[in-house]
């Protein structure tokens, strides 16, 4: 009984400096806001810092914030596994915005609904599998639809697909995860598979998702303009063209392309390999992948 209660005790007090060290990353996060907003940077990615993104996405985001005129304080975010590191948290806890995350995880939900910020914050968290058919309905299903403040897609897979099949949401801003290894200016993604997961649909971890052409195109068909990339070269950022602040410029793929710094391929074992730009981009050109322009299966079998 000692022993248990000993444990509690310890469980308790790593909880409480967990809490305190995300009270400290905010106060840090709102300083470095308060000196970007002061002095002004010419790029982009300049905007960066980190507080609960993975990269440095919390500063752009309120870099666009700061230059779009949102409406609607409300964002939604899927792909943000345990919800301890993502692109919307710092939004929900520094700003209060309201929100809604989903992740096909039960374990991750529970988690989210066990955190502190599930009642200290108007978040809504739902498990489930996303594909292009049923994601419409999973927004009316948790009360969202119309004008939204921000849109993250991250699911390592289907996103231009299931970005391309939103209707029923109108961001102002959309980020959504680009795959670098395809380049600057093809206009590529994998094709629509309702069951696709990543670790699944080949080993070596980086067969996902589109290229930056891609959501690009995808981009100006919604109404959309491509405003930058950050530094890690993974996430894109864009802006409704009748939200567009002064301070925002329209970048091509080209002009806004950021290759990926992080090596993350894999072995049939499940092993790092560090493989080279060129390796990755000849292992990708072996496999099937969708030119959206044409709309047709452009390599692989």
């Amino acid at each position: 009984m000692r022993v248990f209660k000993k444990i509690i005790s310890i469980v308790r007090s790593i909880k409480v400096i967990e809490e305190r060290l995300e009270k400290i990353q905010r106060t840090l996060g709102r300083i470095e806001e308060r000196q970007l907003a002061n002095s002004p940077h010419n790029k982009f990615s300049d905007y960066e810092y980190q507080v609960s993104s993975q990269w440095g996405e919390d500063g752009l985001i309120q870099y666009l914030i700061r230059n779009v005129k949102v409406g609607s304080p409300i964002f939604i975010e899927f792909g943000v596994e345990n919800y301890t590191e993502s692109n919307t948290r710092f939004l929900l806890t520094n700003n209060n915005w309201s929100g809604l995350v989903i992740d096909g995880s039960p374990e991750n939900i529970q988690y989210i609904k066990d955190d502190p910020i599930y009642w200290r914050h108007n978040l809504k968290a739902e498990c489930a599998f996303i594909d292009k058919d049923n994601i419409n309905e999973l927004f009316a299903k948790n009360g969202i639809a119309g004008e939204i403040g921000l849109l993250s897609v991250d699911i390592d897979g289907n996103d231009y697909w299931v970005w391309e099949a939103i209707d029923s949401v109108n961001p102002a801003i959309v980020i959504t995860e680009y795959n670098a290894r395809f380049g600057a200016q093809q206009a590529l993604t994998v094709p629509y598979d309702p069951n696709f997961v990543r670790s699944k649909a080949h080993y070596s971890m980086i067969y996902y998702g589109a290229s930056l052409a891609a959501l690009c195109q995808l981009g100006q068909r919604k109404g959309y303009a491509f405003v930058g990339c950050n530094t890690a070269g993974n996430n894109a950022f864009f802006v409704r063209r009748d939200l567009m602040g002064a301070a925002l410029k329209e970048l091509t793929p080209e002009e806004g392309f950021v290759a990926n710094k992080f090596r993350e391929s894999r072995d049939a074992n499940g092993e790092l390999t560090f493989l080279t730009v060129e390796q990755e981009q000849a292992l990708l050109q072996t496999l099937p992948l969708v030119k959206v322009d044409s709309n047709i299966l452009a390599s692989g079998a």
